[in-house]
């Protein structure tokens, strides 16, 4: 049987109790054994840390020691994955700059706030995360983020939409789902999930994350 830690905690406007719960269902009627627990203290034994088959961060603006980061990037770099949505997992620890090298990617705004109706177009025959679900569209935040040139794209969106001084720019497609490598562990992300209200509305979203976060798993 897999093993799963998932670690909550942060700024709550983005459910991270709700959020994180949910993930263990999902990930506990695909047969994880699940440990969910609340802040990073679960990050200073990095030898436990590797008992583990995938983590799941659910954290928005948090803090890392050195230590713990060192541990959480070793391992997933000795081979433990690493998935996760939204501000929980690419906004989690701004300070980190290792942490964000080896997620992907670092949320930088918002524009146009929550509300924001926009389309999620998917990258046909990129990975079997995204197999067999069609563009759709959702309303909420529309991330945009600073993102690794590495990263394997798996669905994108447009901007710009809202108003804002961005819109000078050409239109640009922003990564909204991808993986990447971190050693031998896979990091999955997807940008959707601002809270769990969303997962309700949109059954997409809610089955790209749980077919993500088994795949990340080793």
């Amino acid at each position: 049987m897999k093993k799963a830690l998932i670690f909550y905690g942060g700024w709550q406007g983005h459910d991270p109790i709700a959020v994180s719960a949910r993930f263990e269902r999902l990930l506990l009627s695909s047969g994880f054994e699940v440990d969910r627990v609340e802040g990073v203290d679960c990050l200073d034994n990095g030898n436990a840390l590797l008992s583990y088959d995938l983590i799941v961060p659910c954290v928005t603006m948090g803090k890392l020691s050195a230590v713990q980061e060192r541990n959480i990037c070793r391992a997933v770099e000795c081979g433990v994955g690493l998935a996760g949505c939204h501000g929980g997992m690419c906004d989690a620890f701004r300070e980190s700059t290792t942490w964000q090298f080896m997620t992907g990617g670092q949320w930088v705004s918002h524009p146009g706030d929550d509300g924001v109706e926009y389309e999620i177009n998917i990258v046909k025959g990129s990975s079997p995360i995204v197999e067999g679900i069609e563009d759709f569209k959702v309303v909420s935040e529309q991330y945009y983020l600073h993102t690794d040139p590495a990263i394997e794209v798996l669905a994108t969106t447009h901007f710009p939409l809202a108003d804002g001084p961005h819109r000078l720019n050409r239109p640009i497609e922003m990564p909204v789902v991808w993986t990447k490598r971190w050693g031998d562990g896979r990091v999955f992300y997807c940008s959707l999930g601002h809270n769990d209200a969303l997962f309700e509305s949109c059954r997409h979203a809610e089955l790209i994350m749980e077919r993500g976060m088994r795949w990340a798993a080793r």
